[in-house]
């Protein structure tokens, strides 16, 4: 079990800190383990300017994890390649495939990672590539889950997405993965957007690691688009995985913060570029 400190320090969300850039988009600055991991990118405008402003070292970035392959979370993928020149680079083979969204009485909507990020992917050494297809721990006492079973009866994708442009193949994001970090007081667990779905991907999590307790969950948990129904029994199942804290960010919507903070008080706190939580 590691008993060292962990740091996380959002660096991109729709929600800006004081003096910082909003983007529709994530990204994370990890320090846990001796090692610093940079966890998705944003849309790529916001990154380089709030880790300038933060004193976040992205040239020191050990691991560079992306969550999935949507544009918002790996616009800035080439800028920080270009930067952290000895970072390995984590992610699902799926994560480079084109992905669209549609909605009725709309053009198809690209979605997918930008091609400068896929460009910057294909100059990285092999030897600093590593293509996730299943759990992985890749420091000591962090890793990622690879792709999250769909067990839940009520989490989807969370929206219009296909991987043409017709709309004739829905695109299950089978490359959606969360990260975890054992820690001495449960497991600390940042995700993208849980397209997979947040049940889904806790469940996963907790059974790789033995049902060690969540301490914490980060990240977008894509409930923008969710009715009632699917909040209140996201709501009561996570209430018997009983997270110790919920720091929901980017996708999670305000209607779906509030109904977490009915449900589970003060231990849900939103999420803004600029917050840093240490544990």
């Amino acid at each position: 079990m590691y008993t060292g400190s962990v740091s996380i320090t959002i660096l991109v969300d729709n929600k800006p800190g004081t003096g910082l850039v909003a983007e529709h988009g994530l990204s994370l600055w990890i320090e846990a383990d001796g090692k610093c991991i940079l966890f998705d990118t944003g849309q790529g405008k916001a990154l380089p300017e709030n880790a300038r402003q933060l004193g976040i070292p992205l040239e020191k970035t050990d691991f560079m994890v992306v969550s999935h392959g949507h544009y918002d979370h790996t616009g800035g993928l080439a800028a920080a390649l270009r930067v952290a020149i000895s970072a390995s680079l984590i992610l699902h083979p799926n994560a480079v495939v084109p992905r669209y969204s549609i909605h009725p009485e709309k053009p198809p909507r690209p979605i997918g990672m930008p091609p400068a990020a896929r460009s910057a992917i294909l100059r990285v050494p092999d030897g600093r590539i590593i293509w996730a297809t299943q759990p992985l721990t890749f420091t000591g006492q962090i890793g990622i889950t690879g792709p999250i079973p769909r067990e839940t009866s009520f989490e989807d994708v969370g929206g219009p997405f296909f991987l043409d442009p017709k709309g004739e193949q829905k695109d299950c994001i089978a490359d959606d993965q969360a990260l975890w970090i054992s820690s001495e007081e449960g497991l600390i667990v940042c995700v993208g957007c849980c397209h997979a779905g947040l049940v889904n991907t806790l469940t996963s999590i907790r059974r790789l690691r033995g049902n060690s307790p969540i301490r914490a969950v980060i990240g977008g948990f894509h409930l923008l688009r969710a009715d009632n129904r699917r909040l209140e029994q996201t709501a009561e199942a996570l209430h018997s995985l009983s997270p110790r804290m919920l720091i929901p960010c980017h996708c999670t919507g305000d209607q779906a913060v509030q109904a977490l903070r009915n449900s589970f008080g003060d231990c849900v706190l939103s999420g803004y570029s600029g917050m840093t939580c240490r544990f």
